[in-house]
């Protein structure tokens, strides 16, 4: 099981190619440094891939998920580099919902 306590969302696209080294310099680039057990999520220009890097303390966690349809819902032109996600946010995220739009009792009302 791999422990994540936060969940940071880079607005900024992610080449997929990026292994992971190229994924921690642009956490370190964006966040200032990859801080343990958190999980940084990256997602491709037209937002059908994710990579998501988490330092677990022993070494690099670098996974990925490709949608074959859809996208994944991701900020584009936000002011912010990165946005910190809750729990609900993230579950919301991976199932392809509006999760900007969750509200504090876990229901999206508007699309």
């Amino acid at each position: 099981m791999i422990r994540i306590d936060s969940l940071w969302l880079a607005t900024a696209p992610l080449d997929m190619r990026a292994g992971p080294d190229k994924a921690l310099g642009r956490v370190v680039e964006v966040f200032g440094a990859a801080r343990l057990h958190h999980a940084y999520l990256f997602a491709n220009q037209r937002g059908t891939r994710m990579k998501v890097l988490v330092h677990d303390g022993q070494g690099l966690w670098l996974l990925a998920r490709r949608l074959h349809q859809g996208r994944f819902v991701w900020p584009q032109g936000e002011l912010a580099a990165h946005i910190e996600l809750n729990q609900a946010q993230w579950q919301a995220l991976i199932m392809g919902l509006p999760w900007q739009r969750l509200q504090a009792d876990g229901a999206i009302r508007v699309v």
